[in-house]
């Protein structure tokens, strides 16, 4: 189970890049995908008029497209190592989703598949995140839209911006190692749904997700869209 509490945040961290030298390509994987959907639960909700936390999440997002693909391939380079950790630092310790929305479930589930199939917590985030954004598309709408243009620049209508935008992210997931579909994992959507169907509920209380609408049904049903 996660949780938070003020008692066990760092007063300090010392962040050193010439230390993720020692990490496998997985776990820099992880990281960078890790925390771009950290950032993206408090980002790809809806407008609340929370102009320049959306231009934080959008520099954090545009940061790790630059520099995760070079982190991963070039442990030599340090500079992208070190955009690549202040970019973690900077997604999840608590001013990017200030005053905004935020939505968590592809944490909520995530979790879940970790516990029951010790996959690492990025790569549910991965699998999950792309089906959520598909399920919940008219609701993140204009959001996604915002997003495409601005992070992955493209254009359009608002829905043709926001499915590719889905897309493209789906795509740098594969780029940096971490697959996107359950299956790749050797696991059936089906069972999967299942075993979440009757897991999830001892953790969460529902509805989830930003609007307070997502129910278990619903939860399941992404579950079986990341087949």
């Amino acid at each position: 189970m996660s949780f938070k509490n003020a008692m066990v945040f760092p007063r300090c961290a010392v962040l050193d890049p010439l230390l993720t030298q020692s990490l496998p390509p997985r776990q820099i994987s992880n990281g960078v995908v890790d925390a771009f959907i950290h950032t993206t639960e408090q980002y790809l909700t809806f407008p609340a008029e929370a102009r320049l936390q959306d231009r934080l999440a959008e520099g954090i997002l545009s940061t790790l497209i630059e520099v995760g693909p070079t982190t991963l391939a070039n442990p030599a380079d340090i500079d992208a190592r070190a955009n690549y950790m202040w970019c973690a630092n900077q997604a999840l310790f608590g001013l990017v989703g200030v005053g905004q929305p935020q939505d968590w479930v592809s944490h909520a589930i995530g979790h879940e598949l970790t516990t029951l199939y010790n996959m690492d917590h990025a790569q549910t985030l991965a699998v999950l995140l792309p089906s959520l954004l598909r399920y919940c598309f008219e609701d993140k709408l204009l959001k996604l839209a915002q997003y495409g243009r601005r992070v992955w620049g493209l254009s359009g209508s608002d829905k043709k911006v926001a499915h590719a935008a889905i897309d493209a992210t789906a795509d740098f997931f594969e780029r940096m190692g971490l697959p996107t579909h359950l299956a790749a994992y050797g696991l059936n959507a089906d069972e999967v749904a299942q075993a979440i169907g009757e897991l999830l509920p001892k953790h969460k209380a529902f509805p989830l997700g930003e609007r307070g609408k997502l129910t278990l049904a619903d939860c399941m049903t992404i579950v079986r869209m990341a087949g």
